[in-house]
């Protein structure tokens, strides 16, 4: 669980206690050929020719399809009463090296002899797993099949807004100082002090 993905979801239950809209998040891992996704790289790199580059052998992450993912947000949001995180089953995580096999041979190609598969390491900050969930945090079934709603309570600061700003100006400083500013906003992030961490937190 990314720190500026919680802090989003601390946004959203933020202004649904203070609007008449109704805000909820819905939480989910990656979703194949998305923006973003690493379906697109791998394809542009084996039509260059490769290498289709993975940071580790072992890194695993969820994946679902867009109808699948586009169907459980809406069952999500029709459920939505206010101030809810829903969390959509994933199933297993998949290694990407697995992945990258697989779209190597879709394309008519063999791993390691057409293309090669580099390991270029994890970066800064990087899991080798993905969690969906907080170490303190748990869910309950929802009406829906696949879509499970969080129990977490946890508290979400009267000053967000003041929070909010204070993290805005430590953008234009250095990463040490964005580091500490966000592990002021969310209580549950613990950086690792020995690392630098870029852009993903």
């Amino acid at each position: 669980m990314g720190a500026t993905k919680r802090l989003g979801e601390m946004i959203i239950q933020y202004y649904s206690e203070r609007s008449q809209t109704c805000f909820s998040a819905v939480r989910f891992g990656n979703v194949l050929g998305s923006h973003g996704s690493v379906v697109p790289m791998f394809k542009r790199q084996i039509e260059e020719g490769g290498p289709i580059t993975v940071t580790d052998p072992e890194v695993a992450r969820y994946f679902m399809t867009i109808p699948e993912a586009s169907r459980l947000v809406l069952q999500a949001g029709s459920m939505a009463k206010g101030g809810e995180i829903f969390i959509l089953e994933m199933g297993e995580q998949i290694k990407i090296v697995d992945l990258a096999r697989k779209i190597i041979r879709l394309s008519g190609l063999r791993p390691d002899i057409d293309i090669e598969i580099k390991f270029v390491g994890l970066r800064p900050g990087e899991k080798l797993n993905e969690e969906l969930l907080m170490d303190e945090e748990t869910t309950a079934a929802t009406q829906a099949k696949g879509v499970m709603v969080s129990t977490c309570t946890a508290q979400i600061p009267e000053d967000l807004t003041e929070r909010l700003e204070a993290l805005r100006v430590c953008l234009d400083r250095n990463n040490s100082d964005i580091i500490t500013c966000l592990v002021a906003q969310v209580p549950t992030y613990n950086p690792d002090e020995n690392q630098v961490y870029y852009g993903e937190a």
